[in-house]
């Protein structure tokens, strides 16, 4: 029997997701594919680890070595079981209820499909319409073998680096499809490359993301300190992206992530035992981009002062919020309160505040949070004080899902040796490919070369690429960081000969004359001009 290879499981996914295509958006029906292909793999994989003790054991022995597996399914919970009842007109049910089922017999998925509704009529519609639609689900994983000695895989690969590559490509692929409502849970796997390598992880550092989305950007850093030699850890707010970042942990082979649903920022759930903001040696994260009413989740409500009073009850009006540095019991932003309809450095500051002493971040930011003034000038200008921007890493426009806007990667570090700041013009390094541009194996290649030369002290002046700007010439340019102040791509146009230029005009002249000539010959043949 031929062995599974990711592209026979990108097919699968990909049949899985023209089932919904024309049905219901792809920013909602991604929930029900991916946890489709979820409950195959789960059903594959216990199915196989339970054939593997029957080799060896039987009768009880047997029962209790199955209970010490990693996950335990009952019949009810499995595909075969729901393959097997496709023509049920309760169809929606069993599926929901074998989800529920997954959930409460495991601790460790607990959770883990958080809400989504294989009956849900407003998603799916009635019966009518839903049954087939599941049925077609259900037939497109069916002859999909997950089981792990059934995968193909290439030297220095586990079978979960297989189907996870394959579950990743797909969230990839969902991200294309659902257009703006992708930004929030899917970062470009170059760009996380990127981010990746800039943070280094090593062996028992602890590597968190804040607005971890689907957790993609989070494992591909925390691959590069071993899944087995760091801890995980990642917050998000949106119930749909922290399913798909646990069962995205899951199937990579992470079974002790710490993966948090909440505000990151007025609720953190990170926290060490005496309530404080845990501390992270490495940090990424794609944070949304001028989030407005960030600061929402700090507001006490419904307290307000007699004049107020009389003042609502004169215009209509409730009092208008004010985020103030003493609200957050974290002390994030006693240097500054950014501005409520531009949440980035609120984002930024809970960053720097999470480091480390030995800390590093990577953030994906929108270029405004470089230069734009008020409270977010003084902020900007407090953290170069305090020696903590390492880089500033600009990337081509149209490369981020959601948005089209050009960004850059902000590199903050503490322990710092040097006042200088490294600048990286990479705006023109991509190739583009249909409507969106992206990052090239050599692009990522010479941004990651470029860092590491300026880390090690090594020459990172590139012409019309990078600079390393000493805290003098920030100074100098009023600790505005936009990077064309410090790296000129100005290029030069090319001197135009007036000369050659008349003379090609004057030839097409008489080339047109001759061409009219010839024309008013032939219309006149034809008695179609005097």
């Amino acid at each position: 029997m031929a062995k599974t290879t990711f592209d026979d499981i990108k097919r699968a996914l990909w049949d899985g997701a023209n089932t919904f295509r024309d049905n219901i958006d792809a920013s909602n029906y991604k929930d029900y594919v991916l946890s489709m292909f979820f409950v195959k793999y789960l059903s594959d994989t216990f199915d196989e680890s339970v054939k593997e003790l029957e080799k060896d054991y039987s009768g009880i022995r047997l029962e209790r070595q199955i209970k010490n597996l990693p996950f335990f399914l009952e019949k009810e919970f499995t595909f075969d079981y729901l393959l097997d009842n496709q023509f049920a007109p309760d169809l929606g049910t069993k599926i929901s209820e074998a989800l529920t089922g997954i959930e409460s017999s495991n601790a460790i998925l607990s959770g883990i499909f958080r809400g989504i509704d294989f009956n849900s009529e407003s998603n799916l519609g009635k019966k009518e319409q839903k049954n087939p639609i599941l049925r077609n689900l259900l037939n497109d994983f069916a002859d999909l073998d997950l089981h792990p000695s059934n995968i193909e895989v290439n030297e220095h690969q586990v079978p979960a680096d297989i189907v996870g590559d394959a579950y990743e490509y797909m969230i990839g692929e969902f991200a294309t499809l659902a257009g703006k409502k992708a930004g929030s849970f899917f970062t470009p796997q170059k760009v996380s490359e990127i981010m990746a390598q800039i943070v280094s992880p090593v062996e028992n550092d602890r590597v968190y993301d804040p607005t971890c989305g689907s957790g993609s950007l989070l494992i591909r850093a925390a691959r590069k300190g071993g899944f087995d030699k760091v801890q995980i850890y990642g917050q998000e707010v949106n119930s749909s992206a922290i399913s798909m970042a646990r069962m995205n942990m899951f199937i990579h082979g992470i079974q002790d992530a710490k993966i948090a649903w909440g505000d990151t920022l007025a609720n953190p759930q990170h926290l060490d035992s005496d309530g404080n903001l845990m501390k992270f040696d490495c940090i990424v994260a794609n944070m949304p981009f001028s989030k407005a009413k960030w600061a929402e989740g700090f507001n006490p409500g419904g307290e307000v002062s007699a004049d107020e009073e009389n003042e609502k009850t004169k215009k209509g009006k409730k009092k208008e919020f004010k985020m103030e540095a003493g609200l957050d019991h974290w002390h994030r932003f006693d240097i500054g309160v950014p501005p409520a309809s531009k949440g980035d450095w609120a984002f930024l500051l809970h960053m720097i505040a999470s480091m480390s002493g030995n800390g590093r971040v990577a953030a994906v930011a929108p270029h405004g949070v470089l230069f734009r003034g008020t409270s977010e000038g003084r902020i900007r200008q407090s953290i170069i004080d305090k020696n903590l921007i390492d880089a500033v890493i600009g990337l081509p426009e149209n490369i981020f899902y959601g948005t089209s806007i050009p960004a850059c990667i902000i590199v903050f570090r503490k322990g710092r040796s040097s006042t200088d700041v490294l600048f990286v013009d990479a705006s023109k390094e991509f190739k583009k490919e249909k409507a969106k541009n992206i990052l090239r194996d050599e692009d990522v290649e010479r941004i990651v070369d470029t860092y590491r030369a300026y880390r090690n002290g090594q020459n990172a002046e590139n012409d019309k690429y990078s600079h390393v700007a000493s805290l003098a010439e920030i100074k100098e340019n009023g600790y505005n960081l936009n990077i064309p102040r410090y790296v000129d791509t100005f290029e030069e146009e090319e001197i135009i000969d007036i000369d050659a230029v008349n003379a090609e005009i004057a030839d097409l002249k008489q080339q047109i004359a001759a061409v009219e000539a010839e024309m008013d010959k032939y219309l006149k043949e034809l008695g179609l001009k005097q």
